[in-house]
């Protein structure tokens, strides 16, 4: 056990037995209790790194402790406490009984001053770890940030026992403060007035909580320097100029449109220069794309005064007569996105900015903001995470209430999903909507979620700007040096209600009888300048009426604009990829057929199934001993057709990205695609990486138990770059549910919103086999409600890619491992991008007859959205039309029976869009008179019966007749009783092949 933790703590197995015998033996002195005892640990391992870092009493202390005296025998008196001038010089140690009550007084005199020591130690500890609750940091000094308005006993000098007498006397500076400078020392009142000064002024620092020492080490140089948060003139000048912009812009908006909601920023205008000091600092290190996720309110004052969108398309969106020239139903024009590259005048040096679209679901943007940031850094070679990173701003209501905060703040040091540190800005209102924060959460801050991620959490008076300027110093340097999350909290206020309709003094009156009596941050700041001499009143004015300007040509620019372009808002851009006409419009190409060389799929089921170079478990072994033996008769099951699929996209240049929940393994144990050493722990082997040395990289990753979050981070992978192939798996398909609004406002509506595509693959295990409500569905008919298609339509005449390039997404529900591949490859080869979901088999995985041959992958070969029967349909009867597993139970079932002349069974596997054409073409195969039957496992209110029932009818001659044959309605997906799964399964397979 030592030789592990000594490795974790960079100290030797002897080190660590030395340092838990001196805390055993330490923990035992009179003068010590359970927290002081921590000080002096600290104030140990100084000692035992330099020895005259400690004052002489301790290093006679430290030394007689490891020399093994006991509790109450380290200590001696030091002949001489030069540092302490409060404490006389001592004579030397008296020999004489004449002397013998000096001895005891001076013994005493020498504990005395341990103990003061000891206590200013703790004193600076206490200011450290717990000023921010006594910073000032409500503009409207009502409050406490922290919801608590007492002072903290130990940020008091009472409580150390300090009195008057004591605060001229000079105490020795331990080397974990920077508060001196220079100076190795300080009285106690000055050392008091710092510390307020830095932990309880307009910043509140939170960072004791973090476990690593150098990492707090950072925070404190950066926090106590003496004069470390000064600016120059030109600094003010500058951040003056960005406060005109932000708080001018605001005004204007309002002049113009006071009936328009727009969730202006009045009351923390200070986010404007606040981000394009992080984006400076930032850049200046070495960054040069941004991705920015952020809520409603300051949206339009981020795109136009830090993204710089040009003002007069912006004030275009006020225009309610204007609708979008292109497709799609657009969005609220505080949802848009927006993708700019600009030179940065301050570094000279061109910066890449991208807003984010997102709905009203707060917080839900964040991992898609991840997720694109790591694409990002992924396609540009970036592995050391500096070049691209990632802002969120979010509310103090949402960041405490949200759970995909949490989860989002959970992947950012998962080895699979890091960005290198996002810098997060909580626009801290102080209220939610209408709620009060002491009704909305049990944390003391807002923030506090972040302490689960070690990182830095710095709040600051939004009325402050100079220290809001050093805050976000702080930030991008730690995010540029720690590659890790930080918080600026920004404690501010909403001068308007919820938005500029709304009337806040309903709920919180008092609040508001004060934001109406204080002047905005401009006109603080401006006052400040003024009194220091740093502008003179030309100057601000000025400055103004440039601006005003600015804001005056653009909107008259914006009258002569005549047509609204989505592509205007695009965050990811993808004009390299899409084949367009002369009006940028895309041109449709048909999909080529997605087949491959019968070399390739050769090849990959040869490494696939190879000895890999570790030793892996015996049940691997008969794993691949299986694959072998199918690679040698040319056959593939699931994982083979899948492997088959990700390994050909790999060998043709394509990223391959798989994540979600024990995707590695496979959560039925099938995939096996990370293959583990037995003998040697965190040593594996993933053959899929190794089919060839041009071949590009695959990733696949185990991920959090999340599905929000990890699923929002997948998107956001996918939007980046068309060229990569990005799934995600759920470990079941009914868990899908818990990513909802990922589903819903961003996945199936975000092409319709924002014009934004996305080749996104979410594969649903699914499948009624008994094991209960919970595992057995992946709700297909949700996904199917939210289709875009008219069922009322037959859609004669449009091509398949046509109907594939107008759905929003393609629902699958497939059968065979080589329809899988095609399903797929086809996510590559269309010459445009759509989400795929296919809802996977369980038991299938290793059916015996869900296999498939190589030559149904090879060189013009495609998917089949449908899959008929090749039978003599004069002998027909009925025809069973089903989808998914079901077939399986079916075929089988009507072989038992002796059916296969009189009932056919037609499989769907492409449930949207809807493939017309081909269905129509089956129906028409079979004779007048036969009985036409859609077959589900499903009960009949979920599955896909709703949905296919008015298309099929669509296609039905007046002699066909049509019904339905499945389990009945229910609220629950499936029973959890056995006996009552298999009198259900029983019932619908009687009924289907009776006649």
């Amino acid at each position: 056990m030592y030789a592990v933790r000594g490795k974790l703590l960079g100290r030797t197995p002897v080190q660590h037995a030395l340092r838990t015998a001196f805390k055993s033996s330490a923990a035992a002195e009179p003068f010590l209790n359970g927290s002081s005892s921590t000080y002096v640990e600290e104030m140990y391992e100084s000692w035992r790194q330099d020895p005259n870092s400690v004052h002489k009493s301790w290093q006679i202390f430290f030394s007689r402790t490891e020399g093994g005296a006991g509790p109450g025998e380290a200590h001696v008196s030091a002949p001489n406490m030069p540092v302490y001038p409060m404490f006389a010089p001592s004579a030397a140690v008296p020999t004489s009984e004449a002397t013998a009550g000096e001895t005891m007084q001076s013994s005493r005199a020498g504990q005395s001053m341990i103990l003061k020591h000891h206590n200013f130690q703790r004193l600076l500890r206490s200011y450290q770890s717990s000023g921010h609750h006594v910073a000032k940091l409500d503009p409207l000094g009502i409050g406490a940030a922290d919801l608590d308005n007492t002072t903290p006993d130990i940020l008091t000098a009472e409580y150390y026992n300090f009195t008057n007498q004591d605060m001229d006397q000079y105490f020795q500076l331990p080397k974990y403060t920077y508060l001196g400078g220079d100076e190795k020392e300080l009285t106690l009142r000055e050392t008091i007035n710092r510390l307020e000064r830095i932990y309880c002024g307009s910043i509140g620092t939170e960072f004791m909580h973090i476990h690593d020492p150098a990492a707090r080490e950072y925070i404190r140089k950066w926090v106590e320097k003496p004069g470390i948060s000064s600016m120059t003139s030109e600094e003010k000048r500058i951040l003056l100029a960005r406060l005109v912009r932000s708080t001018r812009f605001e005004e204007y908006l309002a002049k113009k449109w006071p009936s328009e909601k727009r969730f202006g920023l009045e009351g923390c205008e200070v986010l404007i220069p606040a981000m394009k000091q992080i984006i400076d600092i930032a850049n200046s290190r070495g960054v040069d794309s941004f991705v920015i996720g952020m809520p409603h309110r300051g949206r339009l004052n981020v795109l136009a005064n830090v993204c710089r969108k040009e003002l007069e398309k912006l004030f275009n969106q006020f225009n309610p007569d204007m609708a979008p020239e292109d497709e799609g139903s657009g969005d609220v024009k505080y949802h848009l996105g927006m993708y700019h590259r600009r030179i940065n005048h301050l570094t000279n040096k061109e910066v890449e900015l991208s807003v984010v679209a997102n709905p009203s679901h707060l917080e839900a943007v964040n991992p898609v903001v991840c997720g694109k940031v790591r694409a990002t850094q992924f396609f540009n070679g970036d592995e050391a995470r500096q070049k691209t990173m990632a802002i969120l701003l979010h509310g103090d209501a949402a960041y405490s209430g949200q759970g995909v905060v949490y989860e989002t703040m959970h992947l950012s040091d998962l080895p699979s999903y890091t960005t290198g540190g996002t810098i997060h800005i909580v626009v801290n209102n102080q209220v939610g909507f209408t709620t009060d924060p002491r009704f909305s959460r049990s944390s003391p801050y807002c923030t506090d979620v972040a302490k689960v991620v070690n990182a830095p959490i710095l709040h600051v008076n939004a009325d402050d700007p100079e220290a809001v300027m050093h805050v976000c110093n702080v930030a991008a340097n730690w995010r540029a040096d720690w590659g890790k999350d930080v918080v600026i909290d920004l404690v501010c206020y909403r001068r308007n209600g919820h938005n500029e309709a709304d009337e806040p003094s309903f709920t919180q009156p008092l609040m508001y009888k004060k934001i109406r009596t204080l002047p905005n941050v401009l006109k603080k700041y401006s006052d400040q300048l003024l009194a220091e001499g740093a502008v003179s009143q030309k100057d601000i004015d000025e400055e103004i009426e440039t601006f005003d300007k600015i804001l005056n040509d653009a909107y008259q620019k914006s009258t002569a604009i005549t047509k609204m372009k989505l592509t205007d808002w695009l965050d990811s851009p993808w004009d390299f990829f899409f084949e367009c006409d002369a009006n940028k419009v895309p041109i449709l190409r048909e999909t080529p057929p997605t087949g491959t060389n019968d070399s390739v799929l050769k090849r990959i089921a040869e490494t696939f199934s190879a000895d890999p170079p570790i030793k892996v478990h015996p049940g691997i072994k008969r794993i691949l001993k299986g694959r072998k033996k199918m690679a040698e008769q040319q056959e593939a099951d699931w994982a083979l057709g899948e492997a088959l699929a990700f390994g050909s996209l790999l060998m043709e240049g394509y990223h391959v990205r798989l994540s979600g929940q024990d995707v590695e393994r496979g959560t039925f144990s099938h995939r096996h695609h990370v293959l583990h050493d037995q003998d040697v722990d965190g040593k594996v082997y993933n053959p899929l990486q190794n089919l060839s040395s041009s071949q590009q990289k695959y990733s696949v990753s185990n991920s959090s138990l999340s599905e929000f979050g990890v699923l929002g981070f997948e998107l956001g992978f996918s939007q980046h770059n068309p060229n990569s192939l990005v799934c995600w798996e759920a470990q079941f398909g009914d868990f899908f549910n818990t990513a909802q609004p990922i589903i819903d406002q961003f996945i199936s509506s975000g092409q319709d919103k924002w014009y934004r595509q996305s080749n996104l693959v979410m594969l649903l295990p699914h499948g009624m086999e008994g094991m209960g409500p919970e595992h057995s569905s992946g709700r297909m008919e949700r996904f199917l409600q939210m289709c875009n298609d008219d069922e009322d339509c037959k859609y004669e005449g449009v091509s398949p890619d046509q109907q594939l390039w107008d759905c929003n997404w393609q629902i699958m529900n497939i059968t065979t491992p080589a329809n899988m591949f095609h399903a797929l490859r086809r996510q590559m080869y269309m010459k445009f991008r759509k989400p795929l979901v296919v809802f996977t088999p369980k038991s299938l995985l290793r059916h015996p007859l869900a296999r498939s041959s190589f030559s149904e992958m090879t060189p013009g070969t495609s998917f089949k959205p449908v899959i008929p029967e090749n039978l003599d349909v004069s002998k027909t009867r009925k025809l069973v039309l089903c989808s998914g597993k079901v077939y399986y139970d079916l075929y089988e079932e009507r072989a038992k029976r002796g059916l296969e002349e009189e009932i056919a069974i037609t499989r769907v596997e492409q449930l949207h869009p809807f493939p017309h054409s081909l269905v129509e073409e089956e129906l028409q195969r079979y004779p007048p008179g036969t009985q036409i039957n859609w077959v589900q496992e499903e009960h009949k209110n979920s599955g896909s019966w709703s949905y296919v029932k008015p298309r099929l009818e669509n296609h039905l001659s007046p002699d066909q007749q049509f019904g339905y044959i499945g389990r009945g309605p229910a609220a629950s997906a499936a029973t959890g009783n056995k006996k009552l799964h298999k009198t259900e399964y029983n019932k619908l397979m009687d009924e289907c092949f009776s006649l």
